[in-house]
């Protein structure tokens, strides 16, 4: 919850007070964006770590620590561009390398924590629950944040991250407090010391080609899965006209929608077994694809509010069915392979998630400043953006259907790595 609530922030509030309120090109918060990704691409050193020394909830709460104070430096940050832009927009690049750090060191820790401690007829269910808390948490604060933020001013803006990263803080701590130690009992497998280098760690793991294809998939379905986020707000004020308030309510209705469809794989997956998660996987490209070019011609010739509302509530149902394939799918492949290096393949996936919602930043951000030059039309510009995502997410589900293939036996199965 802590993730999703501080991320949200980051990529949606603060993304659209740059570009509306300070008139900043679209660039400039893409690039942030995308460095925070960029700096993921150590993920699969945080999740050696963690592998190496058996310690996943300790590099979690750092995680989180680490995330909050670059919420608050970023929203420092865009306090000082108006009076002195050098200075702002230098704090702003300190205060997403830490965000970047946060999540990578937090997220990676966790994810391998899950897929060490869960039986493999668990995870899709595991995976489920524990995406369902992160986009609880950032669409419930996006919802708050909305609410409460109108009339706007980075002085309330600056209070509100502090007190919410306050709170993230403390409840990291209760909840992970004794945690590893007291659950020893569901380790997988009996932990051993690993003396290896990390570099010889991921190049055992490199060396499997079911992680090596699934990375290929992970890099193009997170490439189209990002590529929205940094425009959809400025979308939303420029060609819809919304408030600072009701675009970031916005990110609540995708972000709800997300929530709805991944309680629904997670029941017909694990309650009533209907469906694999390459169904879902596959069902949420399709749906997710046909959402965002429906955005796309909505700002041609239907520039409604409500209407923007229920399609992005649209695109977040397809992209929580998606998100719980996708995940699922990954924690099964975690434990296939060398024998404790979940953490390091989780960490591979990850750094390949980082550098390509990177790159979608800087892609989606850059060409709508672009078009928009070229063609002196806002929506026609967002527009083509969000039609080329929607091709993308087409053809991550082409992909999918080769790539993942999840072992039968793969919870039983270990390469001696030799």
């Amino acid at each position: 919850m802590a993730l999703g609530s501080l991320v949200s922030i980051a990529a949606s509030t603060f993304n659209r007070v740059m570009v509306v309120e300070l008139s900043l090109l679209q660039i400039i918060p893409g690039l942030l964006l995308a460095l925070h990704y960029f700096i993921q691409i150590s993920r699969p050193n945080w999740g050696f770590l963690s592998d190496k020394g058996g310690n996943r909830t300790f590099w979690i709460i750092i995680g989180v620590i680490i995330l909050c104070l670059g919420s608050i430096l970023a929203c420092i940050g865009i306090l000082l561009i108006p009076e002195n832009y050098l200075l702002g927009l230098t704090i702003s690049i300190f205060a997403y390398i830490l965000i970047g750090i946060g999540v990578g060191a937090s997220g990676t820790s966790l994810l391998a924590f899950l897929a060490t401690r869960t039986d493999n007829s668990k995870k899709a269910a595991a995976a489920t629950i524990t995406w369902i808390m992160m986009i609880f948490g950032a669409a419930f604060t996006a919802i708050f944040v909305g609410k409460i933020i109108d009339p706007y001013s980075i002085e309330k803006l600056l209070k509100i991250v502090t007190i919410i990263s306050l709170f993230w803080i403390i409840t990291s701590f209760i909840t992970l407090y004794k945690l590893e130690s007291t659950h020893k009992h569901k380790v997988l497998h009996r932990f051993e010391p690993v003396s290896i280098t990390f570099y010889q760690g991921l190049k055992q793991v490199l060396l499997e080609q079911n992680t090596r294809w699934f990375t290929i998939f992970v890099f193009l379905s997170m490439t189209a899965y990002f590529m929205q986020e940094p425009i959809l707000e400025p979308y939303a004020g420029l060609i819809f006209k919304f408030s600072v308030g009701e675009s970031t309510q916005l990110t609540g209705y995708h972000q709800s929608g997300i929530l709805l469809g991944m309680i629904l794989v997670g029941f017909f997956v694990t309650g009533i077994k209907f469906g694999s998660l390459r169904f879902w996987v596959l069902f949420g490209c399709v749906g997710s694809g046909s959402a965002l070019i429906l955005i796309a011609i909505l700002g041609q010739i239907y520039p409604s509010k409500n209407a923007l509302n229920y399609s992005v509530a649209l695109l977040g149902f397809f992209n929580g069915n998606f998100a719980v394939g996708a995940i699922g799918s990954m924690m099964e492949l975690a434990g296939y392979g060398i024998k404790q290096r979940e953490g390091t393949r989780m960490g591979l996936w990850g750094a390949g998630q980082a550098i390509a919602a990177g790159n979608a930043m800087i892609f989606s951000t850059l060409f709508v400043d672009v078009l928009q030059s070229v063609t002196k039309d806002a929506a026609f510009s967002y527009g083509i953006i969000f039609t080329l995502e929607g091709i993308l997410f087409l053809a991550s589900a082409i992909l999918a259907t080769k790539l993942i293939i999840i072992p039968a036996n793969a919870a039983n199965l270990s390469y001696s790595g030799k």
